[in-house]
C-alpha cells in the first residue's frame, strides 16, 4: 500500500454543510475502494493566487490516506466529475515525507489539546 496526500480546493459558494458532504462523498469512495484514512485537516476557506474559473477564494480540504493505485484513480475520477472541485493535488508520499507527515500530523494533535 502507497500513502498519499491529497489537497483539493471547493468552490467558495458552498454552505458549510455543502463543503462537508462533498469531503464525505470524497472520504466514502476512497474507503469503498479499500482505502485507509490517515488524517483529514479542513483549511477553511483562503484566497488563492490566481483567479480559478473567475474565483478568488476557496476551501480547502487535505486527506492523506494509504491505498493501492486503483483507489487513487477512483478518486481523481471523481474530482475531475464533480463541479464543486475547483482543483485537486495528490502526491504519493515517500518514506521521509511520511515520517514527517506523521510528525506534523502529532504536532498539530498536540495544538489542539
Amino acid at each position: 500500500m502507497n500513502q498519499y496526500e491529497t489537497v483539493f480546493i471547493m468552490t467558495p459558494v458552498l454552505s458549510d454543510q455543502q463543503m462537508k458532504e462533498t469531503v464525505e462523498k470524497f472520504k466514502g469512495i476512497l474507503v469503498a475502494a479499500g482505502a485507509e484514512i490517515i488524517n483529514e485537516e479542513e483549511w477553511g476557506l483562503k484566497s488563492m493566487a490566481y483567479p480559478i474559473q473567475k474565483k478568488s477564494t476557496g476551501f480547502y480540504q487535505l486527506l492523506e490516506f494509504k491505498g493501492e493505485p486503483v483507489a487513487l484513480a477512483k478518486l481523481e475520477t471523481a474530482f475531475r466529475r464533480d463541479e464543486r472541485v475547483i482543483r485537486f493535488l495528490t502526491v504519493k508520499l515517500e518514506k521521509y515525507a511520511a515520517e514527517y507527515a506523521a510528525k506534523r500530523r502529532n504536532k498539530f494533535n498536540k495544538k489542539e489539546d
